[in-house]
């Protein structure tokens, strides 16, 4: 889709950061990333926080209740993706891909082992301790 992947990465804040400024409409994104490095790192499903579709990731660094596993990701620099699930013994198993921007506050990822099919992932909320999304088809 984009021929750059710092263009994506640049058009995608630009657009976060528009969809969070527009004062008569609610905003989706509450609180925009000043760049694409807010969304970069490696983030693990809270479901303990999970309120209907909304899924809530926090930070790997973060101190979560004791759990049998938890599903999540890492978003990396220049398009990089790696979903990580439970793996038979407990603990993840990395599945690599990439990320593309979709629309103004969605991410299109790519698992290039091509077991499951593409998704997206729409940003409802993003700070430095919380990322909220909602997994659209």
């Amino acid at each position: 889709m984009f021929k750059s992947p710092s263009f994506a990465r640049l058009l995608l804040a630009a657009l976060l950061l528009m969809a969070a400024c527009e004062q008569h409409k609610p905003a989706v994104v509450t609180s925009s990333p000043a760049s694409m490095q807010q969304l970069e790192g490696t983030w693990l499903a809270s479901h303990e926080e999970n309120r209907g579709d909304t899924l809530v990731y926090r930070p790997n660094t973060y101190k979560f209740p004791p759990t049998r596993g938890r599903t999540g990701f890492a978003i990396e620099p220049f398009g990089r993706f790696e979903q990580f699930d439970i793996a038979p013994t407990d603990g993840l198993a990395g599945h690599p891909g990439t990320w593309t921007a979709d629309g103004d506050t969605r991410l299109r990822i790519h698992l290039t082992e091509g077991q499951m099919p593409d998704y997206t992932l729409e940003i409802i909320s993003l700070d430095k301790k919380v990322l909220k999304l909602r997994r659209v088809k």
